[in-house]
């Protein structure tokens, strides 16, 4: 991404002598050719630059992005110091950089959650993909960025967000409100959860027909304590039944993330479930190919594609929508979720916590476009 420039020499003698000036208004003219690499509009037109401070060749201002977790902050950081370095008489430039979630728009058939900004579902077409795995660690990575995180466990029939956040032996407290029961949410690694593991014996099954099913989905996202949240992630169950329907007519969706293997017969689900929330008017936020390749563990520079290669960017083209991540099957990943200790936090610096986090950011940023557009 090249960094704007001004052409002192080029402006009218009127705007030169107020650039020359060095006071907040020359600040922020410099800094309007800077834009927000995902809104393509200045930072200045989007009142992302506030508190312009001079203080003897040091000028400092607050920089707020859309999203904690933007992937671009450092090249959007760096574009500001080099445009106001241009100006005459500055000695250093200081960037205090915070962020401001923008809110999810509403729909007039759907009720919003108190304090949650942005829902973000992640499904899968069929079991098995690792749609947990990435929705856990997703939760994790955005939740280490900065943001307000909320994992909704919406697979009621096989509930284990729990085991993976290491909340197994957690405890959810019943408090009863003005509108009946209502739930405190377990906490760790920076993330809320509600799920039906939290209710029930460790092998008690849930034999339920839909409507039952509909009624605690709808009771785990409106009769609990969420608090503010800038993203509530939601680990639906893989299909195209009952939970799907229930959450997407009863709140407005930010978006949703599919969650596939390269292997045919997964790619197969994968394009159902996609085109089922394209079909109810979700917009799916992108694919992402799990268990891409395996990285031997006394072997890091070799990779074996176990279940086939480029099956998530063909399936991408030919669906029209972007493929935001590829992960390896590393054997860390799958003890991090037997152990209570996902990857992102266990082993941040390995090949899948670095491209489950590259995900979590691609989220945000894509969220934060759809709010703002």
């Amino acid at each position: 991404m090249r960094s704007p420039t001004i052409n002192l020499e080029s402006e009218s003698p009127e705007k030169l002598k107020n650039l020359l000036m060095l006071d907040s208004s020359s600040v922020l003219e410099v800094l309007r050719p800077v834009q927000d690499p995902e809104l393509q509009k200045s930072l200045v037109e989007l009142n992302m630059i506030r508190q312009v401070k001079i203080d003897d060749g040091v000028v400092s201002f607050t920089l707020v992005l859309t999203t904690p977790a933007c992937p671009l902050r450092e090249f959007i950081v760096d574009d500001c110091r080099k445009a106001v370095q241009q100006l005459p008489g500055v000695k250093e430039v200081l960037v205090d950089v915070t962020a401001e979630t923008p809110q999810q728009k509403s729909l007039p058939d759907r009720t919003g959650i108190a304090g949650v900004k942005n829902i973000v579902a992640v499904s899968s077409g069929k079991g098995g993909v690792g749609k947990s795995t990435v929705a856990v660690n997703v939760a994790v990575a955005l939740a280490q960025l900065g943001a307000k995180v909320g994992l909704l466990d919406a697979d009621i029939y096989g509930p284990n967000a729990p085991n993976m956040l290491g909340l197994a032996d957690a405890q959810i407290m019943v408090q009863q409100g003005e509108k009946g029961e209502v739930l405190e949410p377990a906490f760790n690694y920076g993330v809320k959860l509600v799920s039906m593991a939290f209710l029930i014996d460790i092998d008690q099954p849930v034999i339920w027909r839909g409507p039952m099913l509909n009624g605690v989905i709808r009771q785990f996202l409106y009769q609990v304590q969420w608090g503010d949240l800038d993203y509530l992630i939601v680990d639906l169950p893989p299909g195209t039944g009952d939970a799907q329907l229930t959450l997407i007519q009863a709140v407005p969706m930010a978006g949703a993330v599919i969650v596939t293997t390269p292997q045919t017969v997964a790619l197969l689900d994968a394009r159902k479930g996609l085109r089922m929330f394209q079909q109810l008017g979700v917009p799916v936020l992108g694919l992402v190919e799990n268990m891409s390749y395996f990285i031997p563990p006394d072997m890091s520079d070799r990779q074996y594609d176990i279940f086939g290669s480029g099956g998530g960017e063909k399936a991408s083209q030919e669906l029209g929508v972007p493929l935001i991540g590829c992960v390896p099957l590393e054997i860390s990943l799958r003890q991090g979720g037997d152990t209570g200790v996902p990857i992102v936090a266990a082993e941040p610096e390995s090949a899948s916590a670095q491209a489950l986090i590259a995900i979590a950011k691609s989220i945000a940023a894509k969220v934060s476009v759809a709010a703002l557009a």
